[in-house]
């Protein structure tokens, strides 16, 4: 998926701007710095929030492969919700969890995009 979202950014940067930075005297890493990046930073503010609500709602995968591991080792926060709520007889406390969870994750990808955007309009 975020190989997808990179691509799909660098197929909207234009060839005319690599020709002018060409003409500038701009290769390999000076021209991704100072031409690619720039242009392709909403494509990677999107991926970034994406990627770190994918880290902290990690579930399938430990539900799937090892179910909390040793010790509750590999036990995320998600999969912890899920476990005391339905087994553990703790469903109000476990919901009340989750709306908490919730609002940690808006606030953690509000504050994502708006140090995003603000790089944005600085280029």
């Amino acid at each position: 998926m975020n190989t997808i979202i990179y691509i799909s950014g660098l197929q909207t940067v234009p060839e005319d701007v690599y020709e002018a930075g060409g003409l500038d005297g701009a290769t390999g890493w000076k021209q991704f710095k100072m031409l690619t990046f720039p242009l392709i930073i909403p494509f990677f503010s999107i991926n970034m929030v994406l990627s770190v609500k994918n880290f902290l709602m990690v579930f399938d995968q430990i539900m799937a492969l090892t179910k909390g591991g040793p010790a509750q080792s590999t036990e995320s926060i998600s999969y912890l919700i899920y476990n005391n709520g339905m087994s553990g007889g703790q469903f109000g406390f476990q919901s009340a969890n989750a709306v908490v969870f919730f609002i940690v994750i808006v606030a953690i990808s509000v504050a994502q995009m708006k140090f995003s955007s603000s790089k944005e309009e600085q280029l």
